[in-house]
């Protein structure tokens, strides 16, 4: 036991535990970040300072993606906590661990109208493995060890925690903490693997498709080796990408919204597919068609999830990576083998997509400017090269970055994707806090001027905290998916979705302390990159802002939302 304030114990839970920061604002910095200040320099958490909260919570989401590390972020009593909830939001779609902090009314004053009062725990409880309020201050140090733990373990998710401010401000006498278990790694039923084997053995046509729970479970190494001993062709959902490097022989491309032609093609052909941690939600192909018979094999720790949309032939509930392992020496004990066919099938059909991709690439340049987006994101593919983090945002043209191989992720743990609920300015802001998870990488974010829009306010964040980061804006002066909805069908009806004037991205930039450039040639953009590239690696964030072609999508775009491919669509 020991005399301390309520927030000093609180930060006592996130030093013994590992939490590298918290992100927000402070508002009344005698509320948790003056025990933050004060534990820094002895190996406690660091304050990162945002200009909205939002943000501070897109921060420790893409960290955590990054490194697997929980982080935490904070909002104060209100409109803080508010703020807070769409990027809370976006991490609890996408089962990712975080440690959310704020601060209640008084209790001597809470439900007498105090100032900001607000019911947290009523907008956090939905969109959070748990949300409570600490009402004793002994419980502090339990409280904190039982979010952390409820947050990491099985099917993972973000958790709140507020204190009134007489507790937290308040000293009182605090047990001492204790770190939480390590998240346990359930196993898979052996009965369920061998049920399984036995469908990949006898299976002609088998695909594996990867999700954000592949990922978490660190499922990627198991994957591509059960991949090539067997010849089952690798898809991922955006979550699952990077678990394995899109340079595997088998890897074939994404799923869903997110699939060029070659990949929906072995899709559509597989008479075996299986899922590893992922719920095949609508736009990762839930409720696309499969090969007529087609068999499925659903691999997720969460039981909840097992049999969401379809229902498997075989499910097992299980960490994603020891369930891999366990097929891979069952296939190995009942001596499955390649279907020669099937590997030369994808082994070749992957080498024409990828110089396919390429040469449409380049051909579009032709056009000139405006530049379209399939040219744009295989030159930074080029030009960034490997040891590259993408962090992707949520928009119609930066989708080309989505769309293998146009963009190959060339390493693992290199993407940082939005989840389900695709916040816009997510992949803006989550840029920042992967560079600061992963100093050693370039990291790249593409964007459309509509989400940037939606995040200058963190440009000077990245400036003051000395995060090198690229944003390539692709600008087609709108907001490009929501108008060609309405060009669709809405009879060509544009409201409230162009910008006219359109903005200065890079007055904006320079204003905020970036460097930046607008690219106004095609020989210009990869001048741009390089340049980019270059001022990064000198600890500078750069700005480049590239007119794009308006309503420029890949066929298979179409195709997913029910319409003939517009005429010139890519078809790789």
């Amino acid at each position: 036991m020991a005399m301390m304030t309520g927030w000093e114990a609180v930060v006592a839970g996130l030093r013994a535990e590992g939490v590298p920061f918290v992100f927000g604002l402070p508002g009344d910095p005698g509320h948790l970040y003056d025990a933050v200040y004060e534990a820094e320099p002895d190996g406690g958490p660091r304050a990162i300072g945002v200009r909205y909260e939002t943000s501070g919570a897109f921060l420790a989401m893409a960290y955590t993606r990054v490194t697997g590390q929980i982080a935490a972020c904070f909002g104060c009593p209100g409109p803080g906590i508010a703020n807070l909830v769409p990027g809370v939001l976006e991490a609890y779609s996408g089962c990712t661990p975080m440690l959310i902090l704020g601060v209640r009314a008084n209790r001597q004053n809470y439900g007498k109208g105090a100032f900001q009062e607000t019911d947290h725990i009523g907008m956090m409880a939905p969109i959070t493995k748990w949300a409570t309020t600490v009402e004793i201050a002994e419980r502090i140090p339990w409280t904190i060890r039982r979010a952390i733990q409820l947050a990491t373990s099985g099917q993972p998710g973000p958790v709140y925690v507020e204190l009134p401010g007489d507790i937290g401000l308040g000293e009182w006498d605090i047990p001492a903490y204790e770190r939480s278990v390590p998240a346990a790694k359930p196993g898979p039923n052996p009965q369920d693997i061998a049920d399984a084997a036995q469908l990949i053995k006898s299976a002609q046509r088998p695909l594996l498709v990867t999700g954000g729970g592949a990922y978490i479970s660190g499922a990627g190494d198991a994957v591509a080796a059960l991949s090539q001993r067997f010849g089952i062709p690798i898809q991922t959902t955006p979550a699952g990408r990077s678990s394995v490097a899109e340079t595997h022989p088998m890897f074939c491309g994404l799923t869903g919204l997110y699939r060029t032609t070659f990949p929906r093609e072995v899709y559509e052909a597989a008479d075996l597919l299986i899922t590893v941690g992922s719920r095949m939600e609508e736009f990762q192909g839930g409720f696309l068609p499969r090969a007529a018979g087609a068999k499925t094999i659903q691999i997720d720790i969460e039981s909840a999830e097992l049999g969401r949309n379809w229902r498997p032939d075989v499910a097992i509930q299980s960490d994603a990576r020891l369930a891999v392992e366990a097929l891979d020496a069952e296939l190995g004990r009942i001596g499955a083998t390649p279907n020669p066919a099937w590997t030369a099938q994808i082994t070749e059909g992957r080498a024409r997509a990828i110089a396919a991709a390429r040469a449409d690439a380049v051909a579009s340049a032709e056009a000139g400017m405006p530049l379209q987006g399939k040219f744009i994101v295989s030159e930074i593919n080029r030009v960034f090269g490997d040891n590259t983090i993408l962090v992707k945002e949520n928009g119609g043209q930066d989708l080309w970055v989505y769309y293998w191989p146009y963009y190959q992720v060339l390493d693992t743990e290199c993407c940082v994707p939005p989840a389900e609920q695709t916040a816009m300015g997510y992949g803006i802001i989550g840029a920042m806090a992967a560079k600061l998870a992963a100093p050693h990488r370039h990291v790249v974010s593409t964007c459309g001027d509509g989400s940037f829009q939606m995040s200058i306010h963190e440009l000077g964040t990245a400036v003051q905290e000395k995060l090198p980061v690229t944003w390539v804006v692709m600008n087609d002066a709108a907001f490009g998916w929501v108008q060609w909805i309405q060009r669709r069908a809405h009879d060509n009806r544009i409201v409230a979705t162009s910008f006219d004037p359109p903005i200065d991205v890079i007055g904006i930039a320079k204003a905020s302390g970036c460097d930046g450039v607008r690219v106004d040639s095609v020989e210009g953009l990869g001048k741009a990159l390089e340049q980019a590239k270059q001022a990064n690696l000198e600890g500078r964030p750069f700005v480049i802002d590239v007119p794009v072609l308006q309503a420029h999508h890949h066929a298979e775009f179409d195709r997913f939302h029910g319409y003939e491919p517009a005429e010139g669509s890519a078809v790789v």
